[in-house]
């Protein structure tokens, strides 16, 4: 059985650099569009402040694929909620439904998109030279904490 991985945070370390979306837009869409990438840098621009990286947590129970009518939303063989673009209707209940804000949606196709883990190979981990960032298994990184101090971190940012 293939072991749970996700991506670690460590906003403490984050320089607010956004090397992360920049390379995850590159590799989605071949285009630097921090718009299209499937994290993203909160923090205050201009400030050597906090800054803290937003992306899917692949949660265990995940409110974006029960929230989703169409079924599009899935885990793979790697235990990865992922996305069958064929499948999503536009309705962004997946949107409403994240905890997190880490969802996704493409106006020109009119459908979600999330993070995937680049297959297993996150580009942003591997760009981030502050060390922010790190792919590994869930067991390794003390999920619990981790989902309480990002559900946290996006309340207040959206209470802003």
């Amino acid at each position: 059985m293939n072991k749970m991985k996700s991506i670690a945070l460590d906003p403490l370390r984050c320089n607010g650099c956004r090397e992360c979306e920049t390379a995850c837009s590159v590799r989605r869409t071949g285009l630097n569009n921090p718009a299209w990438s499937c994290i993203r840098v909160i923090g205050k621009e201009g400030t050597e402040g906090f800054w803290f990286p937003v992306l899917c947590m692949q949660c265990s129970d995940p409110p974006c694929l029960k929230a989703c009518p169409a079924e599009a939303l899935f885990r793979d063989e790697g235990d990865r909620v992922m996305i069958r673009y064929d499948r999503c209707i536009g309705c962004r209940m997946c949107l409403v439904a994240c905890p997190f804000g880490a969802m996704g949606f493409d106006m020109d196709f009119g459908r979600s998109f999330k993070c995937d883990l680049c297959g297993g190979n996150p580009e942003c981990v591997r760009v981030c030279e502050p060390k922010a960032l790190h792919y590994l298994d869930k067991t390794e990184m003390g999920l619990d904490r981790a989902l309480h101090f990002s559900r946290s971190l996006v309340e207040a940012e959206r209470g802003r």
